[in-house]
């Protein structure tokens, strides 16, 4: 049996305290589940951002997407998290990748290291994580039993230690491209073979995980091309219709878009979708249809 939805906004954009709490409010109202915060610089202090949202709203769960792990010492991390989920009421969940912008690292000047070396830090991160705060002795204490823990992965070995480790599956959708930073969008059977990938080395899981997927691109219209217009330009190897089939873009009339998010579900399992923050309002109107089809 599917998993029900649960849907998610990711904010990007810093903002003085009395817009911040504004834009969360307007989130909740809207439906959202979980109001995300991402971890590059030039955006928003994920925890203080988080703590913030708390404060603004009620019912939302409040994570972050993703720390890049390469920013933290596990310790001091240990101590963030707990605070923050303290400070957030329990709501907090955790969300941690790589990072893949050298140029982050470069001016925060912190090492970037090689693929392996990142993943072998993420893995020191998440396993000293699970040692700390599992810990009675550790302080401060967080207000859940456990953390819940999302991993962002696509490649084999994140997602072997995704399936090891995370009660979140994040697929990205996308791989790294030629240009330092860049992403390269998956095709859907390309997504499908990583999906196919994790099953496997989730197997022996006693608890499945819930599938996670980030929306890059999200626009409810008769005519999508002018909207997927500036995706074209920065993909030229895609033709329209291949980038309206990417798992990542929903594009077209809200129907359309909304039988699109539950094949998707049923396709690949993705329950839990994230959106960015530009599509926070264009997004609410498929939230609120593929509830009333639930109820």
């Amino acid at each position: 049996m599917s998993r029900p939805f649960r849907f998610g906004v990711n904010l990007l954009t810093p903002a003085p305290a009395a817009e911040w709490r504004a834009k969360c409010r307007r989130a909740e109202e809207l439906g959202y589940d979980v109001i995300l915060v991402p971890d590059h610089l030039g955006m928003p202090a994920p925890f203080p951002a988080l703590v913030a949202a708390a404060e603004a709203t009620r019912r939302p769960r409040l994570g972050t997407f993703v720390l890049n792990a390469g920013f933290y010492n596990p310790a001091l991390l240990a101590r963030e998290v707990a605070t923050t989920d303290a400070l957030t009421g329990g709501r907090l969940e955790l969300g941690l990748g790589t990072g893949y912008v050298p140029a982050e690292h470069e001016t925060a000047g912190l090492p970037y290291g090689s693929p392996r070396e990142r993943v072998d830090h993420l893995r020191c991160t998440v396993e000293e994580l699970d040692r700390l705060l599992g810990s009675e002795a550790h302080e401060p204490h967080p207000v859940q039993s456990r953390v819940p823990l999302l991993i962002g992965a696509n490649g084999d070995r994140m997602l072997r230690l995704t399936a090891e480790h995370a009660d979140i599956a994040a697929f990205t959708g996308a791989r790294p491209g030629s240009a330092p930073g860049s992403l390269e969008p998956l095709s859907a059977e390309e997504l499908d073979e990583r999906v196919a990938r994790y099953q496997v080395l989730a197997q022996e899981r006693a608890e499945a995980a819930e599938l996670n997927l980030l929306i890059q691109l999200v626009a409810v219209t008769d005519d999508p091309e002018p909207v997927l217009k500036p995706l074209l330009e920065r993909q030229s190897q895609l033709a329209l219709d291949a980038a309206l089939a990417l798992p990542i873009v929903l594009a077209g009339p809200l129907e359309d878009i909304v039988a699109r998010v539950r094949a998707q579900r049923e396709r690949f399992g993705f329950s839990y979708l994230t959106v960015l923050e530009p599509y926070m309002e264009a997004f609410a109107p498929v939230m609120e249809r593929l509830r009333a089809e639930s109820a």
